[in-house]
C-alpha cells in the first residue's frame, strides 16, 4: 500500500539566498548524531527490515555533503531497512562539486540509479549571486564521472526568473543544459520565501525579479525548447524522455502513500499526513528517545484525498486518469464534479474524454482557479 519512501538529509556546506528549506550547516559531529536518530526512526516505524518499496528518495540539503564514512553508513542503513534491489528508482539529491569519484563509487555500489543535481544556472557569476558554492566545470565534471561509472540516469534542476536575468540569458543557460541531453530536467522559477537572504533583500528594495511578463516569457521559451528536443513536459516544472519521468515524483501527483524519515520530512499514509518536526536538536532528542520525531498528524478523509487527487493531477500533462478515480474512490467523477467540469470545458481550461481530465494549454496560467473548482462543499 505505501510505495515510496523520503529520506531527508538537512546537511550543506552553504546556504543558498534563496533556500527556505530544512537545512543545517554540514558538521561532522552534528552529521553523525543525525544518522544515529535517522536509523532509531526507521528501526521504530519500518516493522519488517527489506521492506519493498517502488522508488526510494534521498533528498536535502544535500545528502553528498556527507563525508564517504557517513555516506557508506546511511546507504547501508537504506539497504537494511528496504529492498534496495527491487526498487524500480533509487534517487540521490546531489551537489555539483560535492560529488567526487569515491561518494559516486559508493552510490553505485549500493544500488543507487538516478541522480538529482542542483545545477540552476550555466553561469558561474550568477552561482555567486545565487550564494552556490559549485562552478559550471563542476557540472561537466560530475556528469562525466557519473556517466563513466554507469549511472546514466541523470537529473538537473534549472531556476528562471533570477535576478538581472534576461530572456537572453536564460536561454543561453537552457541551450547549455540541454547540450548534455540528459534523460530529465526540472526547472522552477524563483520564488523570494521568508527567511531566506533573498527575502531580506527584497523586502529592503536591494533585489528585484524580472516582471511577470518576462518570467511567463521564460516559461514558453523552456517548453518550447524541450518539446524541440523530444523530451516532453508530463508535469508543470518537469520534463522527461519517454521512461524517465521521476517515478518518485509520480508518487506525490498521483496522491498515493509514501514514508517520510528525517527533519521536518513529510509521510503520507491511509487517513494522515505526518510532519516531523524541524529543529535539529528536537527531532534528534525525540526520534532517538521514541522513534516518533512528529510534530503534528494532519487527519485526511475521503472528501481531503479526492480534492488532492484532482489538484495534484492536474499538474500533470495527462491529467487526472478517470477510470482510476473511479476505482480508487467507488464513485463517478461526474457524480462529484459534473457541473464544475462541464463550466471549466466552456471556459476552455480543461479538455476531457472517457479516459483522463487535464488542463488546457490556455487553462495553465489560471491552474490556481481551476483547482479551487474542485473543492467539495460537505465531508463524503
Amino acid at each position: 500500500m505505501v510505495s515510496s519512501v523520503y529520506i531527508h538529509i538537512p546537511f550543506c556546506e552553504k546556504i543558498c539566498h534563496y533556500c527556505d528549506f530544512i537545512k543545517f550547516f554540514y558538521e561532522e559531529q552534528m552529521a553523525d548524531d543525525y544518522l544515529v536518530a535517522l536509523e532509531n526512526e526507521m528501526k521504530i516505524n519500518i516493522e519488517n527490515p527489506k521492506k519493498k518499496m517502488k522508488t526510494i528518495f534521498v533528498g536535502g540539503g544535500t545528502p553528498t555533503a556527507l563525508n564517504n564514512r557517513q555516506l557508506t553508513k546511511l546507504v547501508k542503513m537504506i539497504d537494511h531497512y528496504f529492498d534496495v534491489e527491487s526498487a524500480e528508482e533509487y534517487s540521490f539529491e546531489a551537489n555539483p562539486g560535492d560529488l567526487t569519484e569515491e561518494k559516486i563509487r559508493i552510490l553505485k555500489e549500493h544500488g543507487v540509479n538516478r541522480i538529482s543535481m542542483g545545477v540552476q544556472v550555466f553561469d558561474d557569476v550568477m552561482l555567486e549571486q545565487l550564494g552556490r558554492l559549485h562552478r559550471v566545470k563542476d557540472v561537466y565534471q560530475n556528469v562525466n564521472d557519473l556517466v563513466r561509472a554507469g549511472i546514466d540516469n541523470i537529473s538537473i534542476d534549472l531556476m528562471y526568473s533570477l535576478p538581472n536575468q534576461t530572456l537572453g540569458h536564460f536561454e543561453e543557460t537552457l541551450d547549455e543544459a540541454l547540450q548534455f541531453d540528459l534523460p530529465h530536467y526540472s526547472a522552477y522559477s524563483l520564488q523570494i520565501e521568508p527567511k531566506t537572504i533573498f527575502y531580506q533583500r527584497y523586502k529592503k528594495g536591494k533585489l528585484t525579479k524580472p516582471p511577470e511578463e518576462i518570467e511567463a516569457d521564460m516559461y514558453e521559451l523552456l517548453r518550447r525548447e524541450m518539446k524541440n528536443k523530444d523530451i516532453q513536459q508530463y508535469e508543470i516544472s518537469n520534463f522527461a524522455k519517454p521512461g524517465f519521468e521521476s517515478k518518485h515524483n509520480l508518487t506525490y501527483w498521483n496522491n498515493d502513500y509514501y514514508y517520510g524519515f528525517g527533519a521536518g520530512s513529510h509521510g503520507y499514509l491511509p487517513g494522515e499526513r505526518i510532519i516531523n518536526i524541524r529543529p535539529f536538536p528536537a527531532y534528534v532528542e525525540a526520534a532517538n528517545k521514541t522513534g516518533k520525531p512528529v510534530l503534528h498528524i494532519e487527519k485526511i478523509g475521503r472528501k481531503e484525498q479526492i480534492e488532492e487527487e484532482m489538484f495534484l493531477g492536474l499538474r500533470k500533462s495527462e491529467g487526472v486518469s478517470i477510470p482510476r478515480f473511479e476505482e480508487k474512490y467507488q464513485v463517478k467523477m461526474e457524480k462529484l464534479y459534473g457541473d464544475e467540469l462541464t463550466q471549466l470545458e466552456k471556459r476552455g481550461w480543461i479538455d476531457r474524454d472517457p479516459h483522463f481530465v487535464k488542463l488546457t494549454e490556455e487553462g495553465k496560467p489560471f491552474g490556481n482557479e481551476v483547482f479551487q473548482s474542485f473543492l467539495l462543499e460537505k465531508d463524503l
